[in-house]
């Protein structure tokens, strides 16, 4: 009898530990109206990783709307910017770039040191920047949201849903169509190099108009996709995917079923009910704390492999094309 005891209160514990991983967050919105056709655990707290680079642009072509920089403004890189992780461009301590190049690395490459650079190019600091988006996600009504850092580079307290990404990417659609176009590039011009994306969905999901990958350890593998087939236009939120094939191949499902009208309308984004968020989840194992950039998930997600469906397999081919930043 003990020993049952025993065994029990273990598988117990073993169940527990599980409990503190995630299947996923995920929602999928009709960019038309705001109306959700999908979602799963959409108001669920989470850590968003590099899917807090979509504020820092947010922020970026409000400053642009409203002429308070230009995209050919030459930046200077500061010894904070040049010493963050990968993923990077590699700026050093004074070198310089333009708004528009940041905008690129940022898209295609999710630019860490970029990304400090227009911060503090736009608010001195990039805790005063952090503060700024904060400030703007909850005027979007973005009310389980907050910033710490522009990159979305591990921090406790930085924390999002995907219900909040959802309204972000459909903020970003709807208010800046004169810099939309941005997120469908797939390489950029700088120094003399080809920077080819990282986005899988961009480049290859028939109507793919972009828009932003993010990892961390704690996030998992986080997506932001919007695509247009036969005049309607889709926005998916996928957070915490556990290899980066399986969060393609999520957004992918659930965009296929969104276009082929399998979904019931399950209410309105902008009426979703907000507050209880919980406590986000810490989705992988990797070990030792480390940060793992994006241009090398492929190397990360070997360990994982067999859990996701595969990519080659799920898209629809489309042309490639690049997007070069003028100097």
């Amino acid at each position: 009898m003990k020993s049952c005891l025993l065994m029990l209160n273990a598988l117990c514990l073993v169940f527990a530990s599980q409990m503190s991983y995630a299947r996923h967050a995920a929602i999928l919105i009709d960019a038309n109206n705001g109306n959700v056709l999908h979602e799963v655990d959409a108001k669920h707290a989470w850590y968003p990783a590099s899917l807090t680079k979509l504020m820092t642009l947010y922020v970026t072509f409000d400053a642009l709307s409203n002429q308070q920089i230009h995209l050919h403004d030459v930046m200077r890189t500061s010894e904070h910017a040049s010493d963050q992780p990968n993923s990077k461009l590699g700026l050093h301590h004074g070198e310089h770039l333009t708004v528009e190049d940041a905008i690129l690395a940022i898209i295609t490459r999710s630019a860490n040191d970029a990304t400090v650079v227009l911060a503090e190019h736009l608010a001195v600091t990039e805790d005063n920047f952090a503060v700024r988006m904060t400030a703007k996600a909850h005027s979007m009504g973005m009310y389980n949201t907050y910033f710490m850092n522009a990159t979305g580079l591990p921090n406790d307290w930085q924390v999002t849903t995907a219900r909040d990404m959802a309204v972000l990417a459909w903020k970003i659609q709807k208010q800046f169509p004169e810099y939309y176009h941005y997120f469908a590039a797939h390489s950029f011009q700088f120094k003399g190099r080809e920077w080819q994306g990282i986005n899988k969905f961009t480049a290859t999901y028939e109507g793919a108009e972009g828009m932003k990958t993010g990892f961390t350890c704690a996030s998992g593998y986080n997506l932001i996709s919007a695509a247009t087939q036969q005049g309607r236009h889709l926005i998916g939120v996928v957070l915490g995917g556990h290899t980066s094939v399986e969060r393609y191949n999520l957004m992918i499902n659930q965009m296929n079923h969104g276009f082929a009208s399998d979904y019931a309308v399950q209410g309105n984004i902008n009426t979703m009910a907000t507050s209880n968020a919980g406590i986000p989840p810490h989705q992988l194992e990797c070990g030792g704390g480390a940060v793992h950039s994006e241009e090398h998930e492929s190397t990360h997600h070997k360990s994982h492999r067999g859990k996701g469906r595969s990519l080659s397999k799920s898209i629809k081919p489309k042309p490639r094309h690049a997007r070069h930043a003028h100097h």
